[in-house]
């Protein structure tokens, strides 16, 4: 049976997402945020080293990182579902998305979450506005235009089709759902990108994603 350590407000959602496209079993470890903190508890070190989810177990395996964890599920029991044919051009597009999710789209939205959360924080008042300009300039120099850039490129991108890997829906959507509804919930994502707006919407009405929430619960980005 595949077990899914399930972090609330968390990366592991996307996991859950995936086992139900695929229809297969398995079991849910829920973990609650620390409250003031928001880290992952420490009962999560007990499954890895690293304490962090998602994490699957699967038999002798323990798996961890969201793409790793995509990878292994759909190589061992996907049965080719979710996966391009390999050799073509959308397998090769597949790859590139599925891994640009954590490799390139999060760097610049966890600047942007990050030091917005610094020029909003209480703090003493012969500090704030250095820190609030120190975060400003990270923000107007680095994070947002990096950012916007990469919000016009996947925009663009789905114009060429639908789903991010081709005609149908792989895994590297799944992999590309998170930075984008991040993205929508804290980082400006609007109306503007009507593309991006549509594949989330898209997602969102889809069953398995439904039922996915349902046994995960709701899930907002911290």
């Amino acid at each position: 049976m595949i077990v899914v350590h399930h972090l609330n407000n968390s990366r592991s959602q996307r996991v859950l997402w995936l086992l139900e496209e695929l229809g297969l079993p398995y079991e849910v470890v829920h973990y609650q945020r620390d409250a003031k903190t928001h880290l992952a508890p420490p009962e999560l070190l007990a499954v890895h080293p690293l304490g962090k989810s998602p994490v699957i177990t699967d038999g002798d395996n323990t798996v961890a990182e969201t793409g790793a964890i995509v990878e292994y599920l759909l190589e061992r029991h996907g049965d080719g579902r979710l996966l391009p044919q390999p050799g073509t051009p959308e397998a090769l597009r597949y790859r590139y998305w599925l891994h640009f999710a954590e490799g390139s789209a999060m760097p610049p939205l966890l600047l942007t979450l990050i030091f917005d959360e610094v020029v909003k924080a209480p703090m003493p008042f012969f500090v704030k506005p250095i820190a609030r300009a120190i975060a400003n300039k990270v923000l107007d120099a680095v994070a947002r235009p990096n950012l916007a850039r990469q919000l016009d490129f996947m925009e663009a991108e789905l114009g060429r089709s639908q789903w991010f890997g081709g005609a149908a829906l792989s895994g590297a959507d799944i992999m590309m759902s998170f930075p984008l509804e991040a993205a929508a919930q804290r980082a400006g994502l609007d109306a503007s990108r009507p593309r991006l707006m549509a594949f989330l919407k898209r997602i969102h009405t889809r069953p398995a994603y439904q039922a996915a929430l349902a046994r995960g619960g709701p899930y907002a980005f911290v």
